[in-house]
């Protein structure tokens, strides 16, 4: 049984660099919602120096909110967007003599292409018109997954470690008061679940089917190295393969 684990970087933690050394797969911020020239520079050296895939992370143009807003843009803007994105990570990724490997949507952009098809095509047409041997990392089973699938994407199902899941498959919303799992031990048994079960229990309580190829580890909260150190050392006890192949 083998996991791929993945971060979200380039977004101004102080973690980069430590998590690099924990996962297996980076999604570097691409400056529109966070993130710079500099910043997505250092994060692509890093990625290289502990044999990370490298990823772009993708998000809306909306520094203020940390991409987290809610846009209703048109298709054709979204498929601009992220060409742009795409293009200016690539770039310092081929400096450096590596390979960009896949895409995932950021936040809000992320969210709301689980569930908005117009949206999850534009943003998988972007990406295999840009380079069709990417993959693109989605929310299992979400209609990002299935787009990408549609035209011949290949694709990452992703599963979280520290967010809570309603009955849909979605993720529980930021804004509300049960979003995320503070208990490290309930978030690492929600992780060994959709691993090895291939479920998630929601917050209704209902038991929810999941495809877990890759797993989140959010590098933005308090105790985000050390829950990420703790998943991976409770993984390989078990047997599991942490790897982006």
């Amino acid at each position: 049984m083998k996991i791929d684990l993945n971060a979200d970087l380039g977004e101004g933690c102080i973690h980069d660099e430590a998590l690099l050394q924990l996962v297996s797969s980076a999604n570097i911020a691409c400056g529109f919602h966070a993130g710079d020239a500099v910043t997505m520079h250092k994060a692509v050296r890093w990625a290289i120096k502990y044999g990370v895939a490298i990823g772009a992370h993708p998000g809306f143009l909306d520094r203020e909110n940390f991409g987290r807003k809610a846009m209703d843009l048109p298709p054709e803007t979204i498929y601009s967007q992220m060409l742009y994105q795409l293009g200016a990570l690539n770039a310092i990724v081929r400096s450096e003599g590596a390979t960009m490997r896949h895409v995932k949507p950021h936040g809000m952009l992320y969210n709301q292409a689980a569930k908005d098809r117009q949206l999850a095509g534009a943003i998988a047409q972007a990406v295999y018109d840009f380079n069709p041997t990417l993959y693109l990392m989605g929310l299992s089973g979400s209609q990002l997954i299935l787009e990408a699938e549609r035209i011949g994407l290949k694709t990452i199902n992703e599963v979280f470690a520290d967010r809570r899941y309603q009955s849909d498959g979605s993720l529980v919303p930021r804004h509300e008061a049960n979003a995320l799992i503070d208990s490290e031990e309930d978030a690492l048994q929600q992780t060994l679940n959709m691993i090895k079960q291939q479920h998630v229990y929601s917050i209704e309580q209902h038991f929810v089917p999941v495809k877990a190829e890759t797993v989140c580890l959010h590098g933005d909260s308090q105790h985000a190295l050390a829950f990420a150190q703790l998943l991976r050392s409770q993984l390989e006890q078990q047997g599991i393969v942490i790897t982006s192949e």
